[in-house]
């Protein structure tokens, strides 16, 4: 059996003698300790791990690679699926472990309701109630709007009716806060909120709370998280969220098997792979009810740029319309034309005219939907700036009336009276009030707190006619309008500029109709760039985004399962989704090699009996010679493709893009004629020079079809006459492309041509390519060609020779892909991050954070508490007394450092000297830290950007005048951050403070704590501070 030290050693990795001598100290660092009590933590005993690891299966005989593979295998063999019919739209099934009891799986609930409604449940909501009186969970997956917040009320009832304690738990602050509004309207004072600022009725049956709230708990032993029974996790899909998805995972693994779960999501296609993984981890039955059912259908409107009207597009069966779609597109190709003509010589003017016409297309949209009655609207856009852009368009439109206003005024004075006299001078307050005064609201992460809760309630109450948001409003609490505009369909995702894939679209166009109310909603999409049909139709009808696992290892995490008595790390990952995806691909990869050992098999069996007698009757060795052969054309294809990718370059292939040219799109023909060719603007993302050419061109089917030169395959020397017509988008009408698909196969159907095929335009003599690498492209292919006719197989006969090069190149292709299967498997037979968890381990080893046993030390005790900002980074400045000797007012301030997450170019160096210094010794301090992180060879850390990317003063000013009583107007005319951003970041810092100062009375550091306390006592004033609306 293995002993607690063999458990630690496979889960630490070898550690060298001299690494493990070192450990306390870091390299060229003072690791002074803080004033504290003398600990004695070196004597403590390694914590027992009551999990069985992966040691355990090496101590039974078995190899590492044969235990992952048993566990995987153990993993797919739990669970069992049982499919219940549930009517239409509506899909229902359970995922329970194969050993539970076999009795009749879900009779219809008879008994009294723990709640009812003055409506009839839709059959999904129906069959998620069942399913909570059977007290099994159950995952919700269905469109914005379909009704998933009944399921969660009709949880709290029940937990209510058994006097049992039930967790709300929402993405962020401020959800909790507008939920909580809503629960106590409907369950009265059996409702309690904790946030991290705020804790009402704390004892209450119902506690709303964040996901982060709730995993701090788990980790600390809260007596609430033994007492509950239900836990509601809304907006499930947010686990796909890079920064905060693993949060969710982390708490799911976490919470004790006894918890029953409902999920609510929107659609999300791998819902089934996600209740098999909750089946899994937690040993219990969880039904999936999904639905893709929408109360209230959806119209899907194109507008083209400068166009007279809208074109539907999708209509409310989920057809796509593509003879509607191609007429806006021609309209915009024929509108961005005539614009461009205008401007043609005035490059000065050009973006300030497209600014123009989208904001007289805005307009025209806004006016079209106020006198059709298509209000309430809701307006995105992709970034803050744009969104106060589009407001301002309608600054000489009304559209509330006398009343309207007076009911506005009201709500936005009740709100300010919690304001000071002079808070409620800030310019964004006295903006805001002059676009709500006339219907207009403005909705983005930029605002302050109290402006977007006005927002909200005004809209809420259909004050606001017209909002203008941020794709952030899609998410969360149910706001729906009768129609949701797009500015643009194209979206900077911090890389490139693309279109809105379809779960993006899908989300946002999901706020569209109000159930009840709009009898359908309408979606309108202002095309400003022409996109290709197929790609729109992906993103109108495509599918939602997938529910992938984001999990990733954290410092914090790590220490705190190590804390922990019988929390295994390496149990934690095993568990999670990223690990269940990750086994489930080795599952299908191993059955799909299985299945290729097989086929490869009998291929190579009926390839050697076939070549045995070919090499008999014609006396040479013909497996040889197909081997030969079959390299001969791979270098042949090979030259091939070299030779046109030279010959697709712009400075050849552009001057025969003229109308008419016949281009092939495929290696197997496909060709076309060419319309025009144009380069791409520089805005649109094309990653260099020679792939920002786009040719327009029109198929043997008569499609207008927009390809990227560098695609094509060949460039023929023949040209049709295309007609005047087909060159101008306005007059591109049917027949103009019926005579020029006629023509086109008029030509490819000429006797000639169908016997030796288009001529190819000569890359030497007519397209004038010269050089070195072009004559070594050319050799190539003629030694290839040569190979080729020089094989012993060309005495072949030609009926034999391809079947034996068939058989030849079936057995090769499957052999690569069985050989690429085997990759796979080899890479996804293991726990996930296991190297990085063993980095990670050295990375505290060598900082001090944990001893050779991983016995948590008194840095790491510290850690633990810190996840509002880098826990390693902090924990050392606190140790190398960084702090020592500061005011409550500059620690705060050197904290802030930690938490902003906008990069800014501004270089800011405090006017205090004292500040300075211990600016630059932090600095130090994270560059030693990247070094080690690095050394350890930690995934990710780049030391050259570690200390930017972590230390980011531009706030220090703002803090430390804030915290000396200066008016928060004052501060913002020396700030370039929206005063929003400042409100979070001030906040979040008061977390940290909180967190920190906790962890200082944990380690007996009671200067420090009591600093802290100060710190968060002046931080908390003012607007900055002011309570939310809904509590």
């Amino acid at each position: 059996m293995a002993t607690e030290d063999d458990l630690f050693d496979v889960f630490d990795g070898e550690v060298p003698q001299e690494e493990e001598e070192q450990a306390e100290v870091m390299p060229e660092v003072k690791a002074a300790r803080p004033r504290s009590p003398s600990n004695s933590e070196s004597t403590e005993e390694p914590p027992t791990k009551a999990v069985r690891s992966s040691t355990d299966e090496a101590a039974s005989g078995e190899s590492p690679e044969e235990a992952e593979q048993g566990r995987a295998e153990e993993l797919m063999s739990e669970v069992t699926h049982e499919a219940y019919p549930s009517g239409e739209n509506c899909l229902h099934e359970c995922i329970l472990p194969a050993n539970w009891a076999k009795e009749k799986r879900l009779p219809k609930y008879e008994g009294e309701p723990a709640k009812t409604y003055p409506y009839t449940l839709d059959r999904f909501q129906s069959e998620a109630v069942s399913c909570l009186e059977r007290s099994e969970s159950v995952l919700v997956s269905a469109h914005t709007s379909a009704g998933k917040t009944t399921v969660a009320e009709y949880a709290i009832a029940m937990s209510m009716r058994d006097n049992q304690r039930v967790i709300y738990t929402s993405p962020i602050k401020a959800l909790s806060n507008q939920k909580y509004r809503d629960l106590a309207d409907e369950f009265g004072s059996d409702v309690g909120l904790m946030t991290g600022d705020v804790t009402i009725n704390p004892n209450a049956s119902c506690m709303i709370m964040t996901t982060e709230i709730l995993r701090s708990m788990l980790y600390r032993g809260s007596d609430v998280c033994r007492e509950v029974k239900w836990v509601i996790f809304d907006e499930v899909h947010y686990m796909r969220d890079r920064d905060r998805g693993v949060v969710w995972e982390e708490t799911m693994i976490l919470l004790p098997d006894t918890v029953r779960f409902v999920f609510l999501s929107a659609t999300i296609p791998n819902a089934r792979e996600f209740a098999e993984w909750i089946c899994r981890i937690k040993h219990q039955p969880c039904h999936l009810i999904y639905t893709d059912y929408r109360p209230v259908p959806l119209q899907h409107y194109v507008y083209p740029s400068m166009g007279d009207g809208v074109y539907l597009t999708v209509d409310e069966k989920g057809k796509f319309r593509e003879d509607n779609y191609g007429k806006a597109v021609e309209i915009l190709e024929k509108n961005t034309e005539q614009a461009s003509q205008s401007t043609k010589g005035l490059k000065s003017n050009k973006k300030k005219q497209q600014q123009h016409t989208k904001n007289s297309d805005l307009l025209k949209v806004v006016r079209m939907c106020s006198d059709r009655a298509y209000m309430p609207v809701i307006v995105f856009a992709f970034s803050k700036k744009e969104c106060e852009q589009n407001a301002l368009v309608l600054r000489n439109i009304d559209l509330v009336t006398q009343d309207e206003k007076a009911l506005i005024g009201d709500v936005f004075e009740n709100a300010m009276a919690t304001l000071s006299p002079e808070d409620r001078e800030l310019q964004q307050i006295q903006s805001m009030l002059g676009f709500l005064s006339r219907g207009i609201g403005i909705h983005h992460g930029g605002l302050l707190p109290i402006l977007k809760e006005i927002v909200e309630i005004l809209f809420q109450e259909n004050l606001i006619k017209v909002l203008f948001c941020t794709e952030t409003f899609a998410m969360g609490v149910n706001m729906p309008a009768k129609t949701v505009v797009f500015t643009s369909i194209q979206k900077w995702d911090g890389i490139e500029r693309r279109t809105l894939n379809s779960g993006e679209y899908i989300q946002m166009a999901g706020r569209a109709g109000r159930r009840g109310k709009d009898d359908k909603g309408l979606v309108i999409i202002m095309l400003t760039d022409k996109v290709e049909p197929n790609t729109a139709k992906d993103m109108f009808l495509g599918d939602a985004s997938r529910l992938d696992s984001q999990f990733y290892l954290g410092y914090n995490m790590l220490l705190n399962m190590l804390r922990l008595e019988g929390v295994d790390p390496n149990y934690l990952l095993e568990r999670s989704f990223s690990q269940f995806q990750k086994d489930k691909g080795c599952i299908a990869a191993k059955e799909r090699h299985s299945e290729l050992s097989h086929k490869l098999e009998d291929a190579s069996e009926e390839l050697n009996k076939v070549t045995t007698e070919a090499s008999q009757k014609m006396n040479f060795d013909v497996k040889m010679a197909l081997t030969d052969a079959f390299q001969a054309d791979q270098d042949l294809a090979s030259a091939v493709e070299e030779r046109r990718k030279i010959v697709t370059l712009p400075k050849y292939a552009i001057p025969f893009m003229n109308p008419g040219r016949l281009i092939s799109l495929s290696k197997d023909g496909d060709w076309a004629m060419v319309i025009k060719c144009d380069k791409l603007a520089e805005d649109k993302g094309a990653a260099d020079l020679d792939n920002s050419y786009v040719v327009d061109c029109i198929d043997e089917e008569g499609v207008v079809r927009s390809v990227p030169l560098r695609s094509l395959h060949k460039i023929s020397r023949i040209r049709g006459q295309l007609p005047q017509a087909a060159q101008e988008p306005h007059n591109r009408t049917e027949a103009v492309k019926t005579q020029c698909k006629n023509m086109l196969k008029a030509i490819l159907n000429h006797d000639n041509f169908k016997a030796h095929g288009l001529p190819e335009l000569d890359p030497v003599n007519e397209m004038k390519i010269d050089g070195e690498e072009f004559g070594e492209v050319s050799k190539k292919m003629k030694n290839a060609e040569n190979a080729k006719l020089s094989n012993r197989l060309m005495t072949v006969p030609q009926a034999e020779r391809s079947q034996l090069m068939d058989l030849f190149t079936k057995r090769v292709h499957l052999h690569e892909e069985q050989t690429k299967c085997a990759d796979i498997l080899k890479n996804q037979n293991t726990v996930i991050l296991r190297d990085e968890l063993r980095s990670m381990k050295r990375v505290l080893r060598r900082l001090g954070f944990v001893d050779r046993n991983n016995v948590v030390l008194e840095k790491g005790k510290l850690a633990c508490e810190i996840s509002s900002c880098d826990e390693i980074l902090l924990t050392e400045l606190v140790f190398n007394n960084v702090f020592e000797g500061m005011s409550a007012e500059h620690i705060a301030a050197l904290c802030s450092c930690l938490i902003l997450d906008e990069k800014s170019e501004d270089a800011t160096t405090p006017d205090n000297a004292d500040l300075a210094k211990a600016l630059d010794k932090m600095k130090v301090i994270a560059q030693d830290v990247a070094t080690v992180m690095a050394e350890c060879k930690v995934a990710g850390v780049d030391t050259s950007t570690y200390v930017e990317d972590h230390i980011r003063p531009q706030l220090v000013p703002a803090v430390v005048a804030w915290m000396e009583g200066k008016p928060f107007k004052d501060i913002m005319q020396t700030c370039e951050m929206y005063e929003g951003s400042v409100v979070r970041v001030m906040r979040r810092l008061e977390e940290l403070l909180r967190e920190l100062g906790m962890a200082a009375k944990l380690i007996g550091h009671k200067e420090l704590e009591e600093k802290m306390v100060e710190g968060r006592t002046k931080l908390r004033r003012g607007i900055v501070f002011s309570a939310s609306l809904y509590l």
